[in-house]
C-alpha cells in the first residue's frame, strides 16, 4: 500500500496547490471551480463513508499514523486526486485558525435537481428562504440529518452552504443531506406539485406550531432570519403555524425555530 511518506511535500504558501486551496474561502472561487474545504479528519471520514472522494487532499506530519488518513489518501490517490504534505503555517493559513486541524480536504459541491425529488422517500423535508448566516444553514443541515429529513432546499437568495463556516456548522451532515437551489418564482411552481403538506412560520399566525396537522411528506418552510417569510411563500403554504412564546425573548435564532418545527413534524 502506498504510505503517507511518499506523498510530496510543501512548505511554501506560494504553492499553486496551496494558493488554490486558500482562496476556496471566497465564494467566486467556489463559485466558479465547483469545489469546496473540509477541515477534520471526522469530517472526511464521513465524506469517504457516504462516497465522496476529495480532489485534494493536505495533511500535516503528526497525522501521519492515523488510520483514516490512510484511507483518505488510498481513495483520493485511486481517484486521481492531489495528495500533498505540508508543514502547520500552511494548514493555519490554509483554514484561517490558530489551531487549525491536522487534515483539510478539497470536495466537489454537490446540489441536485429538484426535478430529482421524490417526496415520499421521506417523511420531512426543509425549505429555507434567504437564510444568510452559514451558521444557522450548517446547523439546520446538521439538525435535518440527525433528524432524518430527506433534503434541504435553499429558495432565493441564501448564503453559500458550502463556504467554510456553514460546512463547519454542519460537523459532516454536508455529505449525507441532499441540497437543491431554486428561486421563488420556481419554487412556487414546483410546490404546486407537492402531495403533503407545507407548513410555514409566521409571528401573525394564530394556529401553535404543535396544534398543526403535519400531513406527510411535510416541507417545513422557514424564512430570513430578520424578515421572515415574505408574503408570495406565507400565501403558498397549507398553514403557517408560531412557536408559542412564554418568556421575555422576543424571536429565536433561525436554527433553533427550524429545530423545533423538524421535530414537531417527525415527531
Amino acid at each position: 500500500m502506498t504510505t503517507p511518506d511518499l506523498a510530496r511535500l510543501v512548505t511554501s504558501l506560494t504553492n499553486p496547490t496551496v494558493k488554490a486551496v486558500r482562496a476556496l474561502h471566497l465564494r467566486k472561487e467556489r463559485d466558479e471551480t465547483g469545489l469546496f474545504l473540509a477541515e477534520g479528519l471526522k469530517l472526511i471520514g464521513e465524506a469517504l463513508d457516504l462516497g465522496h472522494t476529495p480532489r485534494i487532499l493536505l495533511y500535516g506530519p503528526e497525522a501521519k499514523s492515523l488510520p483514516i488518513l490512510r484511507r483518505a489518501i488510498a481513495a483520493t490517490r485511486a481517484a486521481g486526486g492531489d495528495v500533498v504534505e505540508v508543514n502547520r503555517d500552511i494548514l493555519e493559513k490554509v483554514s484561517r485558525r490558530d489551531n487549525p486541524q491536522t487534515v483539510v480536504a478539497v470536495f466537489p459541491q454537490v446540489f441536485h435537481d429538484l426535478k430529482t425529488l421524490q417526496p415520499d422517500k421521506a417523511p420531512v423535508w426543509v425549505a429555507l428562504q434567504a437564510v444568510r448566516d452559514p451558521g444557522n444553514l450548517g446547523t439546520i443541515v446538521r439538525t435535518a440529518d440527525a433528524a432524518g429529513c430527506g433534503g434541504v432546499i435553499l429558495v432565493g437568495d441564501c448564503c453559500d452552504p458550502y463556504s467554510v463556516e456553514a460546512v463547519r456548522a454542519t460537523m459532516g451532515s454536508i455529505f449525507a443531506v441532499p441540497l437543491y437551489k431554486i428561486s421563488i418564482p420556481d419554487f412556487i411552481a414546483w410546490r404546486a406539485g407537492w402531495t403533503g403538506s407545507v407548513v410555514g412560520t409566521l409571528l401573525t399566525a394564530t394556529v401553535n406550531q404543535h396544534q398543526a396537522e403535519y400531513r406527510r411528506p411535510t416541507m417545513i418552510l422557514m424564512g430570513n432570519e430578520q424578515a421572515g417569510l415574505p408574503p408570495e411563500l406565507a400565501a403558498v403554504c397549507d398553514v403557517n403555524v408560531k412557536i408559542p412564546w412564554r418568556g421575555r425573548a422576543d424571536s429565536l435564532n433561525l436554527s433553533v425555530a427550524t429545530g423545533i418545527m423538524i421535530y414537531a413534524a417527525t415527531g
